[in-house]
C-alpha cells in the first residue's frame, strides 16, 4: 500500500464512499473497525497510530519502542536485533503489530510507520539519539573511569528520559578545569550537549547502563493483582445493601427536586450552593450527592425544565420509578450508569481555565467513559466468582499495564471512580463483581434482576411502634407499608432499620391525604408487632376532631346575579351539567371550566352574561388579535443516550473536508489572491463576498468556529445577508467569524 495519509485515501474515494464510512461509525462510544484501523496505522499519521496503540499492552508497545530503536522507521530492521533489545522472544507481541498494520515486512527485514516515532514520543524506550562516534569507542573503560557522583547523573539518566536542563551545560571546559559532575561528563564526552541548558544521554551509553537490554524484564510481565476469596452470597447481600441505601438517597432527592427544584446555573450545571444543600439532606459528602444527581438526570428521571429561568425538575418517569420494585429501581439506575457518557468524578475539580467543573454540567460530559466502566468491570470479571482485589490500587496498576496509553491523564482516576461508583451502586461488593452485574455484562437483564432479587433483604410487612411515638422499620418495608408509613410519619433517621417519628404535623398531613382517624387507627393495630401506644390514638383523635372544619376548594371561574330565578334557569339548562355549574351560595355559581368557554357556552344558549374583573369591572375577553402555533420543540435525547451521526451531518462534514482540500489546494497553486477582506475590516469583506456572489465567482476564506477551531474553505456564495454567508452546497458561514477572504482566480 503506498504510504499516503488515511485522509489522502478517502478523499480519492467518491463523496458517497465517504459518507458511508462515517455513517458506519455513528457509535462514537467504540473503538473504530479493525480495517479502519489498519488503513489508518499504515498511512502513517501519527494520530491514527496513537489510536492503534491505545489498547496495547506494556510488553507490545516495548516491542515497538524496540522496532524504532532499531531504526525500523527509516530502513528494514532484523528480528534478531528486536529480540536482543527486548531480551527475550516477541512472537505474539510481533503478530498484533502486524494485525493492526504497525508492523510489516519479512523477520529480517521489518518496518514500522514512519509516524510512529511522532506518535510514540522522541525518545523511544527511553533511549537517547545515537552517538557513532562514541559507539566506535571502548564504552565500558570509558566508564570505568568516572565518579561515583558522575555515575549516579549517568545513572537517572539511563533510566528516562535521557535528557535533564543544567546550567552546566552552557560552561565548555576541559576535564581538568571541571568543577560537576555534569561539567565532567561532557568532558569526557559521555553526555551530548543539546542547548545552553539540556543534556542528553547517549543511546549506546543507555543500552551498556541497562545491561545491554531497553526494557526492565521486570516491566515486561504483567503485575500480580492480590484477591480476596469471598463467597458469592457474602458479595451480593454486601452489594445488595448498598444498593439499597443509593436507591433511598434517589428517592429523597427526587421528592425534594419535586418540592423545591434547584436552579440550572447559567453555563449549565448544578450551583455549589444547591449542591451541599443537596449533601446535607441526603446526609453524604459532596462526592456521593453529585453522584446521585448525575444518575437521576442520567436515566431520564430528572431534566433541564428549558424554560426562561430553568430548573432541575423530576420528570413523568419517576413516578413510574418510585411505584416500581426494588430490583426494577435498581436495574434502572444500573444501567443508566453503565451507558452514562459522563465522568461524574470531575466535579469538584478544575478545568482548563482553572474554574471549577459543576455537577451536572458540560465539562463532565465524556463519550468514551462507559468503554472506560466496562473495562474496569471486564477485568473484575476475569476472576473467579466471590474474588475480590485487594486494593483498588493493584488494580490500577495491572490496568495500566494492560493499556498504558488509554485514558490519557485521567487513566488511573477513572478506574478509582469506577470502582468507588460501582461499589455504590451495588454492582461491586467487597472488591468482587456480584452475580447481577455479571448477567448485566453478559447483557442477560432476567438473570441480573433475578440475581438481585435474591440478595435483596426479604419486605417486613410490619413496623414496632415505640411508646415515645417513634416507629422502627425492622429492614426494607413492603412498597404499600412504605407508602403508609411515608404519609403518616417523617424519617428521623434512614439506613437498614429506618426509625419513623409521629407527630401532629404528620397526622394532619395523613389525614389531608384524605385518610381518616379509623384507618390511622387500623393501620398500626394491624401493622405493629408491638402494643399501639395509648398516647398514640389519643394524638390521632385529637387531631381528627380540628381537621376539617374550614374548607377550601379550586374554581376556574364564578358566575354570580343577584335574580335567583336567572340562575336557577341556567342551572336547569343543559350547560349546567355540560360546564359542572354548582351552586354554592343563593346568588353563587362556580365551574371548573375557564370563564371565557362557560360565558361562551351560555351566549350560544340565549343568555346575556358579561365577565369582570377583581375589582367588579366589566372586562372584555376577546383575544387581541391572531396568533402562530406554538411550535412543537424538538425531542432532546436522554443523558445516557449515544450520540448518532444522521445522514445530514455525514453529509456536512464531507462538504467541510472537500472545501478544506479546496482552500489548501487553490492556495499551494497561487490561484488565490492576496486576503482582502476579513479581521476587523468587516466592510472590505462584505464587498468582496458580494462581488463574489454577482460574479459567481469562488471565494476563498478563513473560517473560526464556535470551538475556535480555525480551518479554510473555497465557497461559491449563493446569498450574503442577515450576518451569513450561504454557499451553493447550503453551508453557512456567520460572517462575524470569517478572518479573511480572497477570490479565487480562474
Amino acid at each position: 500500500m503506498p504510504a499516503t495519509s488515511l485522509a489522502d485515501w478517502l478523499r480519492a474515494e467518491s463523496d458517497d464512499a465517504l459518507t458511508e464510512l462515517l455513517r458506519t461509525r455513528r457509535d462514537l462510544s467504540t473503538p473504530p473497525p479493525s480495517d479502519t484501523t489498519v488503513l489508518a496505522t499504515r498511512a502513517g499519521t501519527p494520530g491514527s497510530v496513537a489510536r492503534a496503540c491505545e489498547d496495547l499492552d506494556t510488553f507490545t508497545l516495548a516491542v515497538l519502542d524496540a522496532l524504532l530503536v532499531a531504526g525500523a522507521d527509516t530502513a528494514p530492521a532484523p528480528l534478531a536485533t528486536v529480540t536482543e533489545l527486548v531480551g527475550t522472544e516477541v512472537p505474539d507481541q510481533l503478530t498484533r503489530l502486524r494485525a493492526r498494520a504497525l508492523v510489516w515486512g519479512a523477520d529480517d527485514e521489518l518496518r514500522v510507520p514512519p509516524a510512529a516515532r511522532d506518535a510514540l514520543g522522541p525518545f523511544p524506550a527511553g533511549l537517547g539519539t545515537p552517538s557513532p562516534a562514541l559507539a566506535a569507542t571502548d564504552l565500558a573503560a570509558r566508564v570505568a573511569e568516572v565518579t561515583d557522583d558522575e555515575r549516579k547523573v549517568l545513572a537517572a539518566l539511563a533510566a528516562g528520559p535521557p535528557i535533564g536542563r543544567t546550567r552546566d551545560a552552557s560552561f565548555d571546559v576541559a576535564l581538568s578545569d571541571a568543577a560537576t559532575p555534569v561539567q565532567k561528563l561532557l568532558a569526557r564526552g559521555l553526555l551530548l550537549r543539546r542547548d545552553d541548558q539540556t543534556v542528553e544521554l547517549p543511546r549506546e551509553l543507555g543500552l551498556l547502563l541497562r545491561g545491554g537490554r531497553a526494557f526492565d524484564p521486570a516491566t515486561l510481565g504483567e503485575p500480580a493483582l492480590p484477591v480476596h476469596p469471598h463467597g458469592t452470597d457474602t458479595v451480593d447481600t454486601t452489594a445488595a445493601g448498598e444498593a439499597m441505601e443509593l436507591l433511598r438517597q434517589t428517592e429523597a432527592l427526587l421528592r425534594s427536586w419535586s418540592a423545591t427544584p434547584p436552579p440550572v446555573l447559567k453555563a449549565g450545571g448544578l450551583g455549589v450552593r444547591e449542591l451541599r444543600k443537596l449533601a446535607k439532606d441526603l446526609e453524604v459528602d459532596e462526592a456521593r450527592a453529585t453522584l446521585v444527581a448525575e444518575l437521576a438526570v442520567g436515566a431520564g428521571l430528572v431534566a433541564d425544565s428549558e424554560s426562561t429561568t430553568p430548573e432541575w425538575v423530576p420528570t413523568t418517569l419517576t413516578d413510574t420509578w418510585l411505584a416500581s420494585p426494588t430490583v426494577q429501581r435498581w436495574m434502572t439506575l444500573a444501567q443508566a450508569w453503565l451507558e452514562l457518557p459522563r465522568l461524574p468524578g470531575l466535579a469538584g475539580g478544575r478545568d482548563a481555565k482553572d474554574k471549577p467543573v459543576a455537577p451536572l454540567s458540560e465539562d463532565l460530559r465524556r463519550p468514551l467513559a462507559p468503554v472506560g466502566r466496562r473495562r474496569v468491570l471486564a477485568a473484575l470479571a476475569e476472576l473467579a466468582p466471590g474474588s475480590g482485589v485487594k486494593s483498588v490500587a493493584e488494580l490500577v496498576a495491572v490496568l495500566a499495564w494492560r493499556a498504558p496509553r488509554r485514558g490519557g491523564r485521567l487513566r488511573d482516576e477513572t478506574v478509582r471512580w469506577t470502582m468507588a461508583e460501582a461499589s455504590a451502586l451495588g454492582l461491586v461488593g467487597l472488591g468482587a463483581l456480584t452475580s447481577a452485574t455479571r448477567a448485566l455484562l453478559e447483557d442477560d437483564r432476567p438473570a441480573a434482576v433475578e440475581a438481585m432479587h435474591r440478595a435483596l433483604p426479604a419486605p417486613v410487612d410490619h413496623v414496632l411502634v415505640q411508646a415515645d411515638l417513634t416507629v422502627v422499620a425492622p429492614g426494607p418495608l413492603t412498597p404499600e407499608l412504605a407508602a403508609e408509613m411515608a404519609a403518616v410519619a417523617g424519617i428521623e433517621s434512614a439506613g437498614h432499620a429506618t426509625v419513623y417519628r409521629i407527630t401532629e404535623e404528620t397526622v394532619r398531613r395523613a389525614l389531608d391525604t384524605g385518610r381518616t382517624a379509623d384507618e390511622l387507627h387500623a393501620l398500626f393495630r394491624d401493622k405493629s408487632a408491638t402494643p399501639v401506644p395509648q398516647g398514640l390514638t389519643y394524638l390521632i383523635d385529637d387531631v381528627a376532631r380540628r381537621h376539617g372544619r374550614l374548607r377550601g376548594g379550586a374554581a376556574g371561574s364564578f358566575l354570580r346575579c343577584d335574580d335567583e330565578a336567572l340562575l336557577a334557569e341556567v342551572l336547569a339548562s343543559p350547560i349546567a351539567a355540560e360546564f359542572d355549574l354548582r351552586l354554592i351560595a343563593p346568588t353563587v355559581l362556580i365551574s371548573s371550566y375557564s370563564l371565557g368557554e362557560v360565558l361562551e357556552a351560555l351566549r350560544g344558549a340565549g343568555f346575556a352574561p358579561a365577565a369582570e374583573g377583581p375589582d367588579g369591572r366589566v372586562v372584555d375577553l376577546r383575544p387581541s388579535g391572531r396568533r402562530l402555533p406554538a411550535r412543537a420543540r424538538a425531542a432532546r435525547a436522554r443523558p445516557g443516550e449515544q450520540a448518532v451521526l444522521t445522514d445530514e451531518q455525514a453529509a456536512r462534514i464531507v462538504s467541510n473536508l472537500r472545501a478544506g482540500d479546496s482552500a489548501t489546494a487553490r492556495r499551494r497553486g497561487a490561484a488565490v489572491r492576496a486576503p482582502s477582506g476579513g479581521g476587523a475590516d468587516t466592510t472590505a469583506t462584505l464587498e468582496l463576498l458580494s462581488r463574489a456572489t454577482l460574479e459567481h465567482r469562488e471565494v476563498w476564506i478563513g473560517f473560526v468556529d464556535s470551538r475556535g477551531t480555525a480551518s479554510q474553505r473555497v465557497v461559491r456564495p449563493i446569498r450574503v445577508g442577515g450576518g451569513v454567508l450561504v454557499g451553493t452546497d447550503h453551508e453557512r458561514y456567520p460572517l462575524h467569524r470569517i478572518t479573511s477572504a480572497a477570490l479565487v482566480e480562474d
